[in-house]
């Protein structure tokens, strides 16, 4: 099994003014790896959620390894919207106007809401997105399994 995965960031301004979009391919961290071979084996003994199901965002710019575990300034986190299509996970979270502003590098997928805590699923880094306070950013990852 092949577990691979994008990101997509989009940036608005005034309702339905497209500031800046970015993509760019994850890393999907060892830790992220153990954590979905873990939940299959607890699934298969019992019925469990999974719930890596939250979008992390924050200004390191540091490049991105498996052996991550945690974003290197995180500055905000929020529950995604989840979906799925033949072989692929996806998630949409939006950071509203006041949420994680300031400069934004690097993005997770994590298992919790709590702050800086988890087991962090995938890791991406890419180009700067400055996010003012009135600015809305939507974030998508898709996560696929070949």
């Amino acid at each position: 099994m092949k577990v691979s995965g994008y990101w997509y960031m989009t940036l608005y301004g005034a309702p339905d003014e497209i500031k800046q979009q970015v993509q760019g391919k994850n890393v999907i961290t060892t830790s992220g790896l153990q954590y979905l071979v873990d939940f299959m084996a607890s699934a298969a003994a019992s019925a469990t959620a999974f719930d890596m199901k939250y979008i992390a965002i924050g200004s390191n710019n540091t490049a991105e390894s498996a052996s991550d575990t945690a974003l290197g300034t995180e500055t905000a986190r929020a529950l995604a919207t989840v979906s799925s299509a033949t072989s692929i996970y996806r998630l949409t979270a939006t950071f509203a106007s006041g949420i994680g502003t300031g400069s934004i590098y690097e993005y997770a997928v994590v298992n919790t809401s709590t702050s800086a805590a988890g087991t962090m699923f995938s890791r991406d880094t890419e180009g700067l997105i400055t996010k003012g306070a009135n600015d809305t950013l939507i974030v998508t990852t898709e996560i696929t399994v070949s």
